[in-house]
Protein backbone atom coordinates (compact mmCIF):
# COMPACT_ATOMS: atom_id res chain seq x y z
CA UNK A 1 0.00 0.00 0.00
CA UNK A 2 1.26 3.40 -0.72
CA UNK A 3 1.88 6.31 1.91
CA UNK A 4 -1.03 7.77 0.34
CA UNK A 5 -3.46 5.27 0.34
CA UNK A 6 -2.47 4.30 3.86
CA UNK A 7 -3.41 8.17 4.61
CA UNK A 8 -6.65 7.73 2.58
CA UNK A 9 -7.95 4.63 4.48
CA UNK A 10 -6.76 6.46 7.93
CA UNK A 11 -9.10 9.30 7.36
CA UNK A 12 -11.05 7.28 6.59
CA UNK A 13 -11.66 5.12 9.70
CA UNK A 14 -11.08 8.67 11.45
CA UNK A 15 -14.08 9.75 9.62
CA UNK A 16 -15.89 6.84 10.89
CA UNK A 17 -14.74 7.11 14.40
CA UNK A 18 -15.99 10.72 15.02
CA UNK A 19 -19.37 9.97 13.20
CA UNK A 20 -19.83 7.03 15.99
CA UNK A 21 -18.48 9.91 18.50
CA UNK A 22 -21.26 12.09 17.42
CA UNK A 23 -19.33 14.40 15.05
CA UNK A 24 -20.99 16.07 12.42
CA UNK A 25 -18.32 16.28 9.34
CA UNK A 26 -18.13 19.69 7.89
CA UNK A 27 -15.18 19.08 5.23
CA UNK A 28 -12.42 16.71 4.30
CA UNK A 29 -9.10 17.75 2.93
CA UNK A 30 -9.61 21.65 3.24
CA UNK A 31 -6.65 22.61 1.43
CA UNK A 32 -5.30 26.58 1.55
CA UNK A 33 -2.32 27.43 0.33
CA UNK A 34 0.33 24.38 0.80
CA UNK A 35 -1.40 22.84 2.88
CA UNK A 36 -4.43 20.97 4.55
CA UNK A 37 -6.89 19.86 7.36
CA UNK A 38 -7.56 16.07 6.90
CA UNK A 39 -10.90 16.69 8.51
CA UNK A 40 -13.06 19.67 9.76
CA UNK A 41 -16.08 18.52 12.12
CA UNK A 42 -18.70 19.97 14.74
CA UNK A 43 -18.67 18.09 18.13
CA UNK A 44 -22.10 20.39 19.52
CA UNK A 45 -21.21 23.48 19.56
CA UNK A 46 -17.34 23.31 18.51
CA UNK A 47 -15.87 23.26 15.53
CA UNK A 48 -13.11 20.77 15.56
CA UNK A 49 -10.03 20.89 13.20
CA UNK A 50 -8.58 17.43 12.88
CA UNK A 51 -5.49 16.22 12.41
CA UNK A 52 -5.15 12.22 11.19
CA UNK A 53 -1.69 10.32 11.44
CA UNK A 54 -1.68 6.99 9.99
CA UNK A 55 0.97 4.49 10.26
CA UNK A 56 1.36 0.75 9.66
CA UNK A 57 4.30 -0.15 12.40
CA UNK A 58 5.98 2.10 14.75
CA UNK A 59 9.52 1.91 13.22
CA UNK A 60 9.12 5.73 12.43
CA UNK A 61 7.51 6.10 16.27
CA UNK A 62 4.25 7.01 17.12
CA UNK A 63 1.94 8.31 14.58
CA UNK A 64 1.16 11.19 16.63
CA UNK A 65 4.92 12.35 17.50
CA UNK A 66 4.82 13.11 13.41
CA UNK A 67 2.57 16.45 14.45
CA UNK A 68 5.39 18.40 15.36
CA UNK A 69 5.19 22.12 16.33
CA UNK A 70 6.00 23.02 12.78
CA UNK A 71 3.28 21.32 11.47
CA UNK A 72 0.87 22.63 14.58
CA UNK A 73 1.53 26.28 13.59
CA UNK A 74 0.79 25.41 9.57
CA UNK A 75 -3.07 23.92 10.77
CA UNK A 76 -3.23 27.23 13.01
CA UNK A 77 -2.84 28.70 9.91
CA UNK A 78 -4.86 26.66 7.81
CA UNK A 79 -7.67 26.51 10.78
CA UNK A 80 -7.89 30.69 10.60
CA UNK A 81 -8.08 30.41 7.00
CA UNK A 82 -11.01 28.41 7.46
CA UNK A 83 -12.65 30.77 9.71
CA UNK A 84 -12.24 33.89 7.77
CA UNK A 85 -13.38 32.26 4.03
CA UNK A 86 -16.40 31.20 6.24
CA UNK A 87 -17.17 34.33 8.03
CA UNK A 88 -17.17 32.37 11.47
CA UNK A 89 -16.10 34.91 13.86
CA UNK A 90 -18.14 33.60 16.91
CA UNK A 91 -17.57 30.02 17.28
CA UNK A 92 -15.48 27.78 19.95
CA UNK A 93 -12.70 25.62 18.30
CA UNK A 94 -10.27 23.60 19.20
CA UNK A 95 -7.52 21.20 17.16
CA UNK A 96 -7.67 17.64 17.31
CA UNK A 97 -4.95 14.38 17.01
CA UNK A 98 -6.13 11.13 15.35
CA UNK A 99 -3.43 9.05 15.52
CA UNK A 100 -3.96 5.38 13.86
CA UNK A 101 -2.00 2.01 13.87
CA UNK A 102 -2.64 -0.39 10.92
CA UNK A 103 -0.40 -3.37 11.77
CA UNK A 104 -1.31 -6.58 9.40
CA UNK A 105 -3.96 -9.20 10.19
CA UNK A 106 -5.22 -6.89 13.47
CA UNK A 107 -7.83 -4.22 14.57
CA UNK A 108 -6.49 -0.42 13.95
CA UNK A 109 -5.36 0.86 17.27
CA UNK A 110 -7.13 4.33 17.76
CA UNK A 111 -5.83 7.31 19.93
CA UNK A 112 -7.79 10.58 19.74
CA UNK A 113 -6.05 13.64 21.65
CA UNK A 114 -9.07 16.13 21.80
CA UNK A 115 -8.14 19.34 21.95
CA UNK A 116 -4.16 18.31 21.41
CA UNK A 117 -2.64 21.86 20.57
Amino acid sequence: MSKSEIGKLGEEIAKEYLVRKSHNIIAQNYRFGHGEIDLITESGKTLVFVEVKTRQNLNFGEPELAVTPGKQKQLRKIGTAYLYQNEITDRECRFDVIAILLEKGKEPKIKHYENAF
